[in-house]
């Protein structure tokens, strides 16, 4: 019988680069143990061993659909915050503007 060894969750890994840095997806995956002696990594997009076994309904049961966050989520929620302050409404604007003529 197939058992789970290790899960890993899917992350966002910062890698430096000579222009600067690179946010690489590193998909959630499971290490699991086959009948055949193998233990393969397999993840959502990968579901069968090198010997040709199918994994797909274990990975369906132990993989999750969430989504990690990005990096620079945080930041952007605060910048967000602070535009609010300054967005006026399109009929401020149209008034604003016809007072200018």
């Amino acid at each position: 019988m197939t058992s789970m060894i290790k899960r890993s969750e899917g992350h966002y890994e910062v890698r430096k680069t000579s222009y600067g840095e690179a946010y690489v997806w590193c998909p959630e995956c499971v290490e699991v143990e086959c009948d055949c002696g193998e233990r393969p990594v397999l993840s959502a997009s990968e579901t069968v061993c090198i010997c040709g076994r199918e994994h797909e309904a274990l990975l369906r049961r132990v993989l999750t659909a969430r989504r990690a966050p990005h990096p620079w989520d945080v930041e952007y929620r605060e910048w967000r915050k602070n535009q609010d302050e300054y967005l006026i409404s399109e009929e401020t604007y149209w008034l604003e503007l016809s007072s200018l003529d």
